[in-house]
């Protein structure tokens, strides 16, 4: 018997092949789309699940009353060692590490990298795959160094490097080779290594030579800039950490910090996900329910099909009746066609995923994990989407078509339909409602990310190329790269060249606490620190609203320059009343002039307001490690092999690495990007997916309506009126979209960009440009199918059957 239902459900597909095909490129399009969002959201998920004992594993995240005071991804330097040695019936092991980037040599190899100066439990602690060392001893002596598998093919060209050395530079310059003790297998993206989108460190050394870098203050409690990491013992929850970390704070920390900070332990396995407000988990949501919209879409195509191929099905389904079937064989024959196709479907969405792989890594901008990486559990999914596909798309019609009257199926007697709208006209209009929220979304998300990446900035990032230098923390060091910048700077493609601690990427150098002269220091105000020399606002283009921006000589080593924002928050009421005032700093007993203004400009992410900041100079806090050029517009190439050939002269132990600051801010804006090239993904699906369900829909009704459009044209109809009926049948169902899609987009994107203190105000030119572009590729479509019909000769039209 099942046999015979598969060859007849065959025999179906094959008899009507134009729509069938229609169907199944749809279905397969959607099943492929779900399938890589599935596998994309499956690989988010599983960020930092393979530790050891994840469970386990949690980050120390610091809560600040003033946002300005700190990072919440970092917190005090001692205190998750200090948690373990004190409360070892709590913590198992901990982990702190410092990000260094510095230059480093092997021969004639020379590369600046990402170094992790961490403690010497990195890799015991996280279970990290070795190629080569042991992970209890590796870190253990001075100047030992595990580097990724990458990283060794890079230097050695091949991975059994143990016992090999790689010199690394400090910041004075002096170099020293550090001995290679453990390569690491290549780390997926966890926050252990890269704890923001920026930097992925792949050189890691232990805290036994932070000296060597000058990180003396790695055990100071008046260190806050370290991400820290606990393993709890078995059995402990994180809320049994909140008395031993408030005390340790209380005995420790200073009394500012003791009245601002609260730390709170967060799970590493959600923690990738959660930070930045959840902007991951927001993006997750917002690609799953794409998918699922997509795939609903290409069942509803099923679905409208199947009814409006009813007719045809009719007399067959009265003449098996009248031979004696049962309505549960029809249903069982009609949901075998179903099944059958979807099976159809998702074995050729299975045929085309690995071919549109790559370019959907591209559009995320992330390598999917392996198929193999799945759980054998992942094997049923395939099978479970046919299934709940067929049973979708199938099982109404099913029971539509064999609940017919005998009669009435061998009359071919039409089911009526209640109400003014038929149910395919209102799954006609839900696939026109995704559409237009889709490409709605889509136009709005592009106009924020364009708004967050244009002059709206507060400066000009165009022809704006940084690199990192060599770095001398002297007087001294700021005197030579100051000679070099000068050289540079006469090049004819260089506008202008300028040295700084800082570009506008959102990592600042710290969070001072300021306050006036003569006042007490409790009523300090945190500001961001930037460190630069005297070209950087024409360099960055800043706009000055009062004084003026640091001078070329020594007098201004104690000169600052303020934003708007730290004006008002220092309480001058007008920017040119905080010239001249003397301000100090918690941290440093010299006194600093004010001698400029600055407009506000947007240092962070968006999604951050702008905080008050101050400029101190290169030659005052003599640390620096950007030269930043802004070109000429012209040759481009050319304007950056001319400063490379300068560059390795003046600097030829450091590569001439650069980066323009557009490639910075997509960094900043990496998951905005990828929600905007998956917004424009959903958008053409849908709109395909929209488009091949009324070729079937409006060739059926053409094919129903046959004999009507001949009568029609013998009583004087015109083929501009008979178009128009075909255009009528659909318009209510537009226009019904329209009206329920526009509020609940707006609705959305308003909720989307509550989470930016900077976004785009939503007008009304994209509803209304959506609603007619749509209304237009409708019309043009249904035009094209009917204008056929139309011009058909009436006398074919009337044949009998």
């Amino acid at each position: 018997m099942i046999h015979n239902y598969i060859r007849i459900a065959f025999r179906q597909l094959r008899k009507h092949a134009f729509y069938s095909l229609l169907n199944l490129m749809g279905l397969a399009t959607a099943i492929t789309l779900v399938f890589l969002i599935g596998q994309f959201v499956w690989s988010e998920f599983q960020v930092n699940q393979t530790l050891h004992q994840a469970d386990r594993q949690y980050i120390l995240l610091s809560h600040w009353k003033d946002p300005n005071m700190g990072l919440d991804i970092t917190t005090l330097a001692p205190l998750a060692k200090r948690l373990r040695e004190e409360y070892p019936t709590l913590v198992a092991n901990y982990y702190r590490w410092d990000g260094l980037t510095s230059i480093v040599t092997k021969a004639d190899k020379q590369f600046r990298e990402s170094i992790q100066l961490g403690d010497p439990t990195f890799l015991s602690m996280y279970g990290l795959n070795l190629l080569q060392g042991d992970a209890q001893t590796a870190l253990q002596q001075p100047f030992s160094l595990a580097i990724t598998e990458d990283k060794a093919l890079t230097y050695f060209g091949r991975t059994d490097v143990v016992g090999q050395t790689l010199t690394i530079q400090n910041f004075s310059g002096a170099s020293h080779p550090f001995t290679i003790t453990a390569v690491l297998k290549n780390i997926p993206e966890n926050s252990i290594t890269q704890i923001n989108a920026t930097i992925k460190n792949t050189f890691f050394i232990p805290t036994n030579t932070y000296t060597y870098f000058n990180r003396t203050d790695f055990e100071s409690w008046q260190n806050g800039v370290l991400p820290s990491y606990v393993e709890l013992q078995p059995g402990v929850s994180p809320s049994q950490l909140a008395k031993p970390i408030q005390h340790l704070i209380d005995q420790n920390a200073s009394a500012l910090v003791r009245a601002n900070l609260r730390v709170e332990p967060l799970a590493l396995t959600t923690f990738y996900r959660q930070k930045d407000n959840g902007l991951v988990n927001r993006m997750l949501i917002t690609l799953t329910l794409a998918g699922l919209f997509v795939l609903l879409m290409a069942i509803v195509n099923c679905i409208n099909l199947a009814m409006s191929q009813s007719a045809s099905r009719l007399r067959e389904i009265g003449v098996r009746k009248a031979l004696g079937s049962r309505q549960k064989q029809l249903i069982t024959q009609l949901l075998t066609e179903s099944v059958l196709l979807a099976i159809l479907a998702t074995g050729l969405a299975l045929c085309l995923y690995p071919l549109v792989k790559p370019f959907f890594e591209q559009l995320v901008g992330k390598t999917l994990m392996p198929l193999t990486t799945l759980p054998p559990l992942a094997l049923s999914i395939p099978l479970a989407v046919a299934g709940g596909i067929s049973l979708l798309a199938g099982i109404y019609p099913a029971f539509m078509l064999s609940s017919r009257p005998v009669v009435d199926a061998l009359q071919r007697k039409q089911p009526l339909l209640v109400g003014k709208l038929s149910l395919r006209q209102g799954l006609v209009s839900f696939q026109f409602l995704v559409a237009i929220m889709a490409l709605i979304g889509a136009i709005l998300v592009t106009q924020q990310v364009r708004y967050m990446c244009s002059q709206a900035l507060g400066y000009n990032q165009a022809y704006v190329v940084s690199s990192q230098v060599p770095r001398d923390w002297s007087p001294a060091g700021v005197r030579k790269l100051e000679t070099s910048r000068r050289i540079l700077a006469k090049l004819p493609a260089v506008a202008s060249v300028s040295l700084s601690h800082e570009i506008p990427n959102g990592n600042n150098g710290g969070q001072p606490m300021v306050y006036q002269n003569g006042t007490d220091s409790t009523e300090s105000v945190s500001m961001q620190a930037l460190v630069s020399d005297e070209n950087y606002w024409q360099t960055y283009q800043i706009p000055l609203v009062a004084g003026r921006f640091f001078g070329g000589g020594d007098l201004d080593s104690l000169s600052i320059v303020l934003n708007e924002k730290a004006v008002q928050a220092m309480g001058y009421k007008k920017p040119g009343y905080a010239i001249g005032k003397q301000l100090r700093m918690r941290s440093d007993p010299r006194l600093f002039t004010v001698v400029g203004v600055s407009r506000d400009f947007h240092f962070n992410s968006m999604q951050q307001a702008i905080q008050p900041m101050l400029f101190f100079s290169v030659k005052g806090v003599p640390i620096y490690r950007y030269l930043s050029f802004k070109l000429h517009p012209g040759s481009i190439p050319a304007s950056l092999e001319a400063i490379q050939q300068q560059w390795s002269v003046l600097f030829p132990n450091a590569p001439f690495e650069y980066q323009f600051m557009d490639q910075t801010l997509e960094k900043l804006y990496q998951t905005e990007l990828r929600l905007k090239k998956a917004a424009y993904l959903t958008t053409v699906l849908a709109l395909l997916l929209v488009l091949l369900g009324l070729v079937g829909l409006v060739s059926l009704s053409v094919i129903r309506r046959a004999k009507e459009i001949g009568i029609r044209k013998v009583l004087g109809a015109s083929v501009i009126g008979i178009v128009g009926l075909f255009v009528a049948e659909y318009a209510w169902g537009l226009l019904l979209a329209n009206v329920v899609a526009w509020p609940l987009v707006y609705w959305l994107v308003s909720k989307w960009l509550a989470y930016y203190t900077y976004h785009i105000q939503i007008s009304w030119l994209p509803f209304v440009g959506v609603g007619l572009v749509v209304a237009l590729f409708t019309a043009l479509l249904i035009s094209f199918q009917s204008i056929k019909a139309a011009l058909v000769n009436p006398v074919e039209s009337l044949k009998s059957e």
